[in-house]
């Protein structure tokens, strides 16, 4: 198992975000975590990646405890984040916000090698190397976000809401790279999306959240043809 989360709960204050959740994720799955506005999917990803830490419960990742670890120790472990709204580093250049990503490491060899990867996965970004992260569109933004989050060549690679705000094929495309990054680099990937079709179609298995409570876990297909799950959050 490559993450689990035990009993969490989470507190803004107090009020209670996350009421004792429980996830597991495997090695090499892309899992999607599906539910309404506000009912704690960002929250289970900052949770993790040690942002808003749980107040209970336990987080484990690679059968280690990881829940009382500050975020940059959880970065340099093998977990990265790509936030909601993208987040780059608008007055740095595409290949500053790519170095960003690979502050802590110091294997230049291979962090040159996933640097060039990255330009493979996104010619754009050639492209757009010297121009500020701020000047590009919110599709190319978006692939710079994932680019950084992949420079500290995560093992479970967290994103949320990446279709936030994108035209449809722009959508279509960051959806294939996901897909492309977890065949050929086996990387984990852990997706809140509010686009639940989308999403499943995407993903080998999928959790729904409802008001801070995990309240149905299965395969993909089988959330695509719960009747449920396609009346509240499909619309069919």
């Amino acid at each position: 198992m490559l993450l689990r989360l035990d009993n969490v709960q989470t507190y803004y204050g107090n009020i209670q975000a996350l009421k004792g959740i429980h996830i597991h994720i495997s090695e090499g799955e892309i899992v999607t975590l599906i539910g309404a506005n506000g009912a704690g999917k960002s929250t289970t990803l900052m949770s993790i990646s040690g942002i808003t830490p749980p107040r209970e419960g336990k987080i484990f990742f690679m059968d280690r405890e990881i829940h009382n670890l500050t975020p940059d120790a959880i970065v340099s472990l093998g977990i990265s984040q790509v936030p909601e709204g993208r987040h780059i580093f608008p007055e740095l250049t595409v290949m500053e916000n790519l170095q960003m990503g690979a502050f802590l490491r110091t294997d230049s060899k291979e962090t040159k090698d996933d640097l060039e990867y990255i330009f493979e996965l996104f010619p754009i970004l050639t492209q757009r190397r010297n121009q500020a992260g701020g000047t590009l569109s919110g599709g190319e933004q978006q692939m710079l976000a994932i680019s950084r989050a992949l420079m500290a060549r995560p093992r479970l690679l967290l994103l949320d809401e990446p279709s936030l705000g994108l035209a449809p094929l722009v959508v279509k495309q960051i959806f294939e790279i996901i897909r492309k990054i977890n065949f050929t680099h086996n990387t984990t990937v852990f997706l809140v999306e509010q686009n639940a079709n989308l999403a499943l179609q995407l993903a080998d298995r999928g959790y729904v959240m409802e008001n801070g409570n995990i309240v149905l876990e299965d395969s993909s297909g089988n959330l695509l043809s719960n009747d449920n799950v396609r009346k509240a959050y499909l619309g069919i």
